[in-house]
């Protein structure tokens, strides 16, 4: 079917007038009034709202709001999952000239309150019970706070606490307030500009606490439009949100394209749904980070693997195919006659199905972006003809480079969007012209003047442009290793190596003290694991008994092997410790992202990591454990420790 040829573009003046998120809203309301443009999952069936719908919604939000004391230049925050109700309150918000924050649904009290406190929020939107009793525990500690408004009343409404109030209460407020006051939505909507600040966007922290990056309407726009240059949105496209809204890559890729182009977006029904929904949906447009994109490949794997004898024969048959074909592409090479029959069938016969299972089929460009993606993975999903291509962007600058159809291969981050200005310091640093970020940094000027020096964004990431003009994405700066013998190596590339196995869900690489090598830390796949563990007959009770039987110890020093034929003799792993744990972002071991906070990482195994390189067999672990209700305790283990390529 022949794609709807509207997509977003920098030079399309019919959009220039628009220079707020809520103007768009009231442009698509007389351009598409009809048009359906979200639908939402609610108990088996999409429940559908046109632009007409998402007007109304918006315009008597922002007039409750507007009754509630919020003015120009206020804050609020929202915090839930990915749903129609979270956009609708971010965009009335907006209509208000207020600023928005996107709080993580899984976030602790004490980081909700430090996210609250911090950006000024005077009105917090909680989807749930859940959201709504962490607020009530710090409401006492958070003097501007007046309302939290929830939009799920299961378990609330009940509730008592005159702070709280429901959405569809707000709703009525607005509607009040437009018989008392016809046409203020829109006046306030027209005097917006595109210089107020639309979001503060929060860092992930892995260093120190979380910046609050100002992005004002104008550069949310201009960004979408530049990551709609490098991956094309049109106005028959399906999205499927269920990226964390207050990220920056949602806002982009999912609100902006929507309200720029009118591409559809999809809610799902909950968290726990999204797999199946997306298998349902098939979108055309899929950006998800790293580790979720590993975890396809692990599904994907782990399911060929309990497949019967004859499919596994089959895909083992055409899977080096699809890696040939792939390989030959990544060359910039176009495939012989031959190579693209035997592909043909291969696509035939295993690799559609295999696409079709996983909701993957109709994806046209597919994009990872967030930190580094191995290049077993990247290849691995060229072989199966998902034509994944690499983006890089961070919170501060948004889409920086993106990989175009030529340009695929797995070690670039393809050219710099075009009109970007870019440039790499003699340190290697990923330097970006200020006229292209972000507006600085919230109650820290300190911080922003730090980071515009000389006028020029400073990154904090390593990289290079090679002689095409592709630039190469190393590592953090700060993460960046040397050993003593002069071997530079970077910890993110092997530990992403090491995650390309279904059977490995986290990894840190560490370094050993005095220089001399490296080992690793490494979480099982508990799931896939266990599968493996029950098809063998191998008890176990817990993780943390899983995690130790010699039979996964085994299998784990298999895939490190198996990752040191692809590193440089100096930066292969030596020694590797199967944790008896998994990483957690509740204790601080992660980013609400997932992303590892290195430092407090090596702080915090610091005796288990010298251990390691001491030479001792094993080790008793006690380590601090905080629970979902906010309970401590303390649990014992002893680890083993082991040499790759040393196993009995």
């Amino acid at each position: 079917m022949a794609l709807k040829e509207r997509t977003i573009s920098s030079k399309d003046e019919d959009m220039d007038p628009c220079d707020t998120l809520p103007k768009l809203v009231d442009r698509n309301k007389h351009n598409w009034g009809d048009k359906v443009a979200w639908r939402k999952k609610c108990f088996g069936i999409w429940q559908e709202y046109t632009w007409n719908d998402i007007y109304e919604k918006v315009k008597y939000f922002a007039l409750g709001l507007a009754t509630l004391g919020l003015e120009r230049g206020h804050t609020i925050s929202i915090i839930g999952d990915n749903d129609p109700e979270w956009f609708w309150a971010e965009l009335g918000a907006q209509a208000l000239g207020t600023k928005v924050t996107g709080m993580f649904a899984d976030g602790l009290p004490h980081e909700l309150k430090y996210l609250a406190e911090h950006s000024d929020s005077r009105i917090v939107v909680a989807q749930d019970q859940e959201q709504v009793d962490k607020l009530l525990q710090i409401k006492d500690e958070l003097p501007l706070l007046k309302k939290v408004i929830y939009w799920d009343p299961k378990g609330v409404k009940h509730y008592d606490d005159p702070i709280l109030m429901s959405f569809n209460e707000v709703i009525a407020l607005g509607e009040e307030l437009e018989k008392e006051s016809p046409q203020l939505f829109e006046k306030t909507v027209a005097e917006g500009t595109g210089a107020e600040i639309a979001l503060i966007l929060y860092t992930s922290g892995t260093s120190a606490l979380p910046k609050g990056a100002m992005i004002s309407h104008k550069k949310i726009i201009e960004w979408g439009k530049r990551a709609a240059s490098i991956i094309p949105s049109y106005e028959s496209d399906e999205y499927l949100s269920f990226t964390l809204p207050g990220w920056l890559v949602e806002q982009m890729m999912g609100l902006a394209a929507s309200l720029l182009v009118g591409q559809r977006m999809n809610f799902p029904e909950e968290r726990e749904t999204v797999q199946e929904n997306l298998v349902e949906l098939s979108p055309h447009h899929l950006l998800l980070p790293p580790p979720l994109w590993i975890n396809i490949s692990s599904v994907m794997q782990v399911g060929i693997n309990d497949t019967t004898r004859l499919k596994r024969l089959i895909y083992r048959l055409f899977l080096p195919i699809g890696y040939k074909y792939a390989d030959i592409k990544f060359k910039g090479e176009n495939p012989s006659l031959f190579w693209k029959t035997l592909y043909f069938m291969s696509n035939l016969v295993v690799f559609r199905a295999l696409k079709s299972r996983h909701g993957l089929h109709k994806v046209r460009r597919p994009c990872t972006a967030g930190s580094l993606l191995g290049p077993d993975i990247y290849r691995f999903f060229h072989a199966i003809g998902i034509n994944l291509r690499n983006m890089y962007g961070i919170t501060e600058t948004g889409t920086i480079s993106g990989q175009a159809d030529d340009q695929l291969r797995a070690n670039t981050v393809g050219r710099p969007a075009q009109g970007l200005e870019l440039k790499i310091s003699d340190e290697r640093e990923i330097l970006v012209k200020k006229e292209h970020c972000f507006e600085g940094y919230y109650k820290n000027p300190q911080a922003t003047e730090k980071a515009f020096q000389g006028g020029w964004y400073h990154t904090g990431d390593a990289g290079f442009l090679d002689e095409q003009g592709h630039l190469i994405f190393i590592d953090r700066l700060s993460d960046l290793k040397q050993l003593k013998d002069g071997t530079k190596f970077s910890p993110q590339f092997i530990e992403s190596s090491l995650k390309f196995s279904p059977y490995i869900r986290e990894a840190i690489v560490v370094e050993e003290p005095a220089g001399e090598y490296i080992s690793a830390i490494v979480n099982i796949d508990f799931p896939n694991v266990g599968n493996w563990a029950e098809r063998r007959r191998i008890p176990y009770t817990t993780f943390t008994d899983l995690s130790q039987r010699p039979e996964v110890l085994q299998l784990l020093n298999q895939e490190a092997e198996r990752v040191n034929k692809t590193l440089p003799e100096g930066s292969r792993i030596q020694k590797f410790i199967s944790l008896h744990k998994e990483f957690d972002p509740d204790e601080a071991e992660l980013t609400r992202t997932k992303k590892l906070r290195r430092g407090f990482m090596e702080e915090r195994y610091a005796e288990l990591i010298k251990a390691m390189f001491d030479g001792r067999p094993e080790v008793v672990v006690r380590t601090p454990v905080t629970y979902q209700d906010g309970r401590e305790t303390m649990i014992s283990t002893t680890v083993k420790i082991k040499e790759v390529g040393a196993m009995d």
